[in-house]
């Protein structure tokens, strides 16, 4: 059982939601039942994070290297991804939650594109959660895009070499908006986080679960967030200087 944590909820918590494929192998079934299984635990998880006060939840949807994975299966998640959003809009609204996405989505489906424009559109004015959905998402992808994006404005003169720091870097990533995450949960037993907010989670507190996706309930996001709050984070710093 999950102890208290109303004092101690993340601003920001991202989720690496992996196992859907190997849930689906121990049931002895396709993969995409894996998938869709999946979807039900981020409704879950969406609503838990909303009532527990979490500012943003960004979850790892789909990465640019799932772009290499057999068309068949990639035709099957997008139009899962186009279901789920027409499904879950009303829930959203009802749950006062906004959409959002990072992440090259110019490489959609134009239907998935579309109907995930119209959803953030109709959730925009929502105070609540953000819940921050990266598709077609990579770091590196990322980083690279801002090291360009940058020198196009260095190259206009509209600042100098000398002018980039942290503060500037952070600013033209898809992320520029929002705070890094306190908390990054992966499931499925992998010990790494695959391409997924590299810059952001300096010093993010990581948290790795052998639960499969499909599995992970509302008691195990408890339970990870009661490990982050039993964790000192000192950002650089000693003890004894938190303490002062």
């Amino acid at each position: 059982m999950a102890e208290n944590i109303s004092q101690s909820v993340p601003r920001h918590i991202a989720i690496i939601m992996d196992g859907n494929g190997r849930w689906a192998k121990q049931h002895g079934l396709k993969r995409m039942f894996g998938h869709q299984r999946g979807v039900q635990t981020v409704h879950d998880i969406t609503e838990a994070a909303a009532e527990l006060g979490v500012e943003y939840l960004t979850l790892y949807a789909f990465s640019t290297e799932n772009w290499n994975r057999p068309q068949e299966e990639v035709d099957a998640l997008m139009s899962l991804l186009v279901d789920t959003v027409a499904k879950e809009t009303p829930t959203l609204m009802k749950n006062n939650i906004r959409l959002l996405t990072i992440g090259d989505i110019t490489r959609l489906p134009e239907k998935a594109r579309v109907k995930f424009q119209t959803c953030m559109e109709q959730t925009a004015a929502n105070t609540g959660l953000k819940l921050v959905v990266a598709l077609s998402y990579s770091s590196r992808w990322e980083i690279t895009r801002a090291v360009q994006l940058i020198a196009e404005d260095v190259k206009k003169g509209n600042f100098s070499a000398d002018d980039i720091n942290e503060s500037l870097v952070s600013s033209y990533l898809t992320t520029g908006d929002m705070p890094d995450p306190d908390l990054l949960i992966r499931t499925s037993g992998e010990l790494r986080i695959s391409n997924f907010l590299l810059w952001q989670s300096a010093y993010t507190e990581l948290y790795f679960t052998p639960c499969l996706w499909p599995d992970f309930t509302v008691e195990h996001f408890k339970e990870a967030i009661a490990d982050y709050s039993r964790r000192e984070r000192r950002f650089g710093k000693t003890t004894e200087q938190l303490q002062k």
